[in-house]
């Protein structure tokens, strides 16, 4: 099977670089989720999920791995330090030109006969094993074109292919002990040394997955993200100066009035379902309370007096989770 066919295939679709592997390339991964257990077992439930990426299917014979950058797009100012940069410029959006591309590439391989194993995978891991990046502090992947600002899509299948050499090394070498920017910039210490996390920490799976209003020392350190985080990334040497291009993602411009912290808070279960939804799905069907409380915290961390009447509006709302950030909201504030 032609392996440079597959890969010049990728980048004629406008991937930036295309990896193949065996399917059995993550065994240090387990060791890897061992270590995190062992470092964080308060975050423990959220990697354990994560051992069903290291045994592949049976009849898994390759990994094909794609990756590609979002530092082609324009950032609007209305979602900067509010919408992270990965989530505004989704790949996996049904209309997104990597979702066309990342469709059009599964029907050439199978004119090549070769059949899609739908099996999990580590995203990241694969990217580092295939050659294609390498993990910085952060714990993301990054490109010498894109730095971290990157799409990754990965096909298991059961071809046996030419691979790439897995490198030994899967760090990034402008990492050393010198550079530890984005360790300090952490706003709630998830990152607490050279490539560790501490998942239960990380300021987007608390926007995303909350199960309850934050504390308030924790809503102080967040800011005003309301959906991901991007301060890691913004701080990092590496990624300076990577969003240069001009173009507008597809549709981006239809959400920015739904994404205002004022609409968000007045946002109806309809508009929240049909529209805001599908397009930022990680907060689920029953997560516009989440977007809310997310909104509130926002405009409180933004301290604009613009946002002060909205915010002592809800002081008395009937969802209690919102009284209590207004409440916290005015001391903070003196309003």
């Amino acid at each position: 099977m032609s392996a440079p066919d597959i890969k010049n295939k990728a980048l004629q679709l406008g991937y930036s670089s295309c990896g193949i592997i065996p399917a059995k390339a993550f065994d240090e991964y387990a060791q890897y989720l061992d270590e995190r257990i062992k470092k964080f077992p308060q975050s423990k439930k959220f990697y354990e999920r994560l051992y069903s990426f290291v045994t592949p299917h049976k009849s898994a014979k390759s990994i094909i791995v794609c990756v590609g950058g979002i530092t082609g797009y324009k950032v609007p100012d209305s979602l900067k330090g509010v919408i992270a940069k990965n989530f505004q410029f989704d790949g996996r959006i049904p209309y997104a030109h990597a979702n066309r591309a990342k469709e059009e590439f599964e029907m050439y391989l199978k004119t090549l006969k070769i059949s899609i194993i739908d099996c999990p995978v580590p995203l990241r891991w694969s990217a580092a094993k295939s050659g294609l990046g390498k993990f910085g502090h952060n714990n993301f992947i990054f490109t010498k074109e894109h730095g971290s600002y990157i799409g990754i899509s990965a096909w298991v299948v059961d071809k046996e292919l030419d691979y790439d050499p897995m490198p030994d090394d899967i760090y990034l070498p402008e990492c050393n002990e010198n550079c530890l920017k984005c360790v300090t910039a952490c706003p709630t210490n998830a990152l607490s040394g050279s490539f560790s996390m501490d998942m239960a920490k990380c300021v987007a799976r608390l926007n995303f997955a909350a199960e309850d209003i934050l504390d308030d020392i924790t809503r102080s350190k967040i800011g005003c993200w309301i959906y991901g985080c991007d301060i890691c990334q913004d701080v990092c040497p590496v990624n300076k100066n990577k969003f240069t291009g001009n173009d507008d993602f597809p549709l981006l411009d239809q959400f920015e009035e739904y994404l205002k912290p004022e609409n968000l808070l007045n946002m109806d279960e309809d508009t929240y379902i049909n529209i805001i939804n599908p397009r930022f799905w990680y907060g689920g069907p029953e997560g516009l309370w989440r977007w809310k409380a997310n909104a509130l915290r926002s405009m409180i961390n933004s301290r604009k007096a613009e946002y002060h009447q909205i915010i002592k509006e809800h002081l008395n709302h009937e969802d209690e989770r919102l009284g209590e950030l207004a409440q916290w909201g005015c001391s903070k504030l003196g309003i």
